[in-house]
């Protein structure tokens, strides 16, 4: 398991997941079983809180952070993608952030949504269920069905297995 941080008193809460070597959770971070924290990811949990859900990963790369009054909130079997940055906003459960992506404070993203790769959600934005948010600044360009969700609870599923499979084979030599 990667490097976990105390902040003063303020201790990181995980249940059985796979933290990456070189990922940081610092603070105020809580994470329920089957999640996942990739290579290079910062969790820093410092002026509010981090909660990431069951079976969510946060990939490669990516920053997860808050600020006073804006906790950053990731659902049930979210996929928050490489070098995305998940800030002080609301990911409601099967949200898919693409990579490079930025979703920033107070933002709240609907359940089954996709942030598309390089777009921006700005703060305070509400993106209603099942949408495409494509752009900078993002914008709804379309809207799924939500049998669509299965497909972004599919991916987290792979990567709950991904993450079995390190936490059994990774080594360091």
């Amino acid at each position: 398991m990667g490097p976990l941080y105390d902040l003063g008193d303020v201790a990181a809460k995980l249940q059985s997941i796979f933290v990456a070597p070189n990922a940081a959770v610092i603070g105020n971070v809580t994470a329920d079983k089957q999640s996942s924290i990739w290579f290079g990811a910062v969790l820093r949990g410092d002026a509010d809180a981090i909660t990431i859900g069951e079976g969510s990963n946060v990939q490669d790369n990516a920053v997860v952070h808050c600020d006073p009054g804006f906790p950053a909130i990731i659902g049930d079997y979210c996929t928050v993608g490489h070098s995305a940055i998940v800030h002080g906003c609301t990911l409601e459960k099967g949200v898919l952030v693409g990579m490079g992506a930025i979703v920033m404070n107070g933002a709240i993203i609907g359940e089954g949504s996709i942030i598309g790769a390089g777009a921006i959600v700005t703060e305070g934005t509400k993106v209603p269920p099942f949408s495409v948010v494509l752009g900078q600044p993002g914008r709804v360009k379309k809207t799924l069905a939500p049998s669509s969700m299965a497909e972004r609870i599919d991916q987290a599923e792979r990567y709950i297995e991904r993450a079995q499979h390190f936490a059994r084979e990774l080594r360091a030599h």
